[in-house]
């Protein structure tokens, strides 16, 4: 297969950024006067784009250097390839949102300025308060290349109504009885499917393309994408064969999730279960239907958690670097952190109890709150991360297509995973 238009920009993007980073830091071509930062992030959310600019605003008022801070949300399908895309087109932002699985590129490009001396030298930020585990992805050689702007567990969000109505036992029954786990989740997916025609199960931002939200499944199994030193392709370990096996029968059998080309909206009513995050919580209406927030069921291997994590980074050469890491010190210091932590789990440490983020998070209960989110963070492991990451997502989600088709030889088409990424990872 070959490689994408898209991603070839990607990949020259941020190759071209090392020699550019190397030229010097951006703020020596600042223009004179108030200046206008932009953000690029994901999220087009109303209630999440409306605190960014609450305390966008506040900045404003005492930074008279500061004109205009716009936040800009790009297409989550492709967030990455357009951002990259914008770098190499001479567009790039001031600061960005990057995803875990970009990570490992962004902070070894050179494209990042280390964020280290100015949190450290913000009044009042606390610089040691956050955790050291969530900054590990965003580190290289000693510094820090972006914050770790929200270290959060995936759960599952459940429509008890839909549940009852289907006669099926809710995960909270099941959590009392010991017995959530993968093959009773799936069950009661599928009975709701047969039962009331709406989806069972659905896993988010998966859609048959964003194959790494996928893990948030198989890694119940003990499956991984990779080997931990990113060299062997695991698609076709037991565990992972077993995991997809079992997927692919409750999709094109059981009928526990919806096919290829269907999409179910959870928070709109039409599924009984969906795989996200705390951040989804703001789309759950007041007057909707009864839902619960439960940890992922537990695979074959026992229980476990996956952990996606979203740093903000500022680019080195942006002619306005330095001002763009001032406010991000301001958007993330104590108070701030502390109100994102409604959508977003902080990397501080005095800020990750239940009680804390009780306080910002109404919509959640303590409980929920200490299960999914302060245990998954305590033991979760982070969503598939590898340098190269474009490429091999693209290798992968195009060996994986075969998959989806009522007849697959789900075995067969693990094994040409390896075959198109194992090259890859041997590099």
């Amino acid at each position: 297969m070959k490689i994408g238009k898209g991603l070839r920009v990607t990949a020259a993007a941020l190759a071209g950024l090392v020699g550019l980073a190397a030229c010097g830091g951006g703020d020596d071509a600042a223009d004179s006067g108030p200046v206008t930062l932009r953000m690029t992030l994901w999220t087009a959310n109303e209630a999440h784009l409306k605190l960014f600019n609450e305390i966008a605003d506040e900045y404003k008022k005492t930074h008279s250097n500061i004109a205009e801070i716009k936040f800009d949300p790009l297409p989550f399908d492709n967030y990455t390839t357009t951002l990259t895309t914008q770098i190499a087109g001479g567009n790039a932002p001031d600061l960005a949102w990057i995803f875990e699985n970009s990570a490992p590129d962004f902070v070894s490009s050179g494209a990042l300025m280390p964020l280290d001396e100015t949190l450290k030298k913000t009044e009042g930020y606390g610089y040691d308060d956050l955790s050291p585990a969530t900054l590990k992805l965003w580190q290289d050689g000693g510094k820090l290349y972006a914050y770790p702007f929200s270290t959060s567990p995936f759960g599952v969000f459940v429509n008890n109504d839909m549940l009852k109505k289907a006669g099926q036992k809710t995960p909270a029954e099941l959590i009392a009885a010991g017995q959530w786990n993968w093959t009773n989740a799936l069950a009661a997916a599928s009975a709701t499917n047969a039962s009331t025609g709406k989806a069972g199960l659905v896993i988010r931002d998966f859609d048959y393309k964003g194959w790494d939200n996928l893990s948030t499944y198989f890694t119940g199994w003990g499956a991984q994408a990779w080997s931990a030193d990113g060299k062997s392709c695991g698609f076709t370990s037991p565990e992972m064969v077993d995991a997809m096996t079992t997927l692919h029968k409750a999709i094109f059998v059981d009928k526990a999730l919806p096919g290829p080309g269907t999409t179910a909206d959870f928070f709109a009513g039409e599924a009984a279960m969906t795989v996200t995050q705390i951040s989804r919580a703001s789309l759950l209406k007041d007057d909707g239907f009864a839902w619960d927030l439960v940890p992922l069921p537990a695979g074959p291997k026992g229980n476990y958690s996956v952990v996606g994590q979203a740093g903000i980074g500022v680019m080195k050469k942006s002619k306005n670097a330095q001002a763009a890491a001032d406010f991000l010190a301001y958007f993330t210091n104590a108070t701030n952190s502390e109100k994102l932590a409604q959508f977003f789990p902080p990397p501080r440490q005095s800020q990750l109890t239940a009680e804390t983020l009780a306080k910002t998070n109404p919509k959640l209960k303590p409980e929920q709150l200490q299960k999914v989110v302060i245990d998954g963070i305590t033991n979760g492991v982070v969503k598939p991360n590898h340098a190269g990451q474009a490429e091999l997502s693209q290798q992968v989600r195009a060996a994986l297509d075969p998959m989806w088709k009522p007849d697959a030889d789900v075995k067969a088409v693990l094994e040409g995973v390896c075959t198109k990424i194992q090259p890859l990872l041997a590099k």
